[in-house]
């Protein structure tokens, strides 16, 4: 696999703690899409958000000067209606710990969120839990219902800090049912095989970029991918320094990813 800046030809990049903190942008986004494009590196945006989905993205970028299409996006919220479509077909009727735009995407891929006789329990970051919720997940699981989570993050970088991520709440609902999830999003292998599926690259051409060491970075390495790390999320050089999977490359930011690239040009 190639640990070569200009020999990448496709990059999966990560969006909370790369391109913004919370409603923050961080800096040199828009060059750094410049960059990409005009030596023809093909992206595909790689986010464990269950919250939101590619359009959300797209005008989001859009208001920060920077244009792409939803084919270019891909969401936990969108991942997990389409590895099932995909993979777990028989999973018709779900019960939703998560957001509407979680349930939308699911109602979009014709699999039907109900409250009971589920065939499997989807759980996503979700600001409105309540117990109920809770009971009602913990009851479907424990009846046999497949236990999916749309990602493990256990934390969520804001403006104010990290606060509690889905993974958190997949850690309460395992806790509750004594049940193992299958798990989505990023360090796992099924939003890897979607995003490397749209981009459309030999996995010796492509790199994942991400802040965290614990998702973005480990599962990229465990597959084979070349690692680029920026310091603007999550994880720090020190613990980037004694992880078991060391990135390939560590920056700054978007801005010294892009000095040090275009000098391999």
């Amino acid at each position: 696999m190639t640990k070569a800046l200009n020999q990448i030809r496709a990059l999966l990049i990560d969006m909370d703690g790369v391109l913004w903190v919370g409603q923050k942008e961080l800096p040199g986004v828009r060059e750094f899409f410049a960059f990409l494009r005009a030596r023809a590196i093909q992206f595909i945006l790689v986010s464990n958000n269950a919250t939101r989905r590619a359009a959300y993205t797209v005008e989001r970028l859009q208001n920060m000067g920077v244009t792409i299409a939803p084919e270019n996006v891909l969401t936990a919220a969108d991942a997990t209606p389409r590895w099932l479509t995909q993979k777990m077909p028989r999973v018709k009727r779900v019960f939703v710990v998560g957001e509407s735009a979680l349930q939308d995407a699911l109602h979009d891929a014709q699999i039907e969120c109900v409250e009971r006789d589920a065939d499997a329990v989807i759980v996503g970051l979700d600001r409105n839990l309540n117990y109920e919720k809770l009971k009602r997940a913990t009851l479907e699981i424990r009846r046999g219902a497949q236990f999916i989570a749309t990602n493990a993050d256990r934390t969520l970088p804001t403006e104010e800090g990290l606060t509690p991520g889905a993974g958190s709440l997949v850690a309460l609902i395992a806790a509750a049912t004594d049940a193992e999830p299958f798990i989505i999003g990023k360090p796992y292998r099924p939003m890897f095989d979607l995003a490397l599926e749209m981009a459309g690259a030999a996995m010796s051409e492509t790199a994942m970029l991400g802040d965290r060491l614990d998702t973005d970075i480990d599962g990229a390495a465990a597959i084979g991918l070349t690692t680029l790390m920026v310091l603007t999320g999550v994880s720090t050089r020190a613990e980037a320094e004694r992880n078991a999977y060391k990135p390939d490359f560590i920056f700054d930011n978007l801005i010294a990813l892009r000095a040090r690239w275009a000098e391999t040009y």
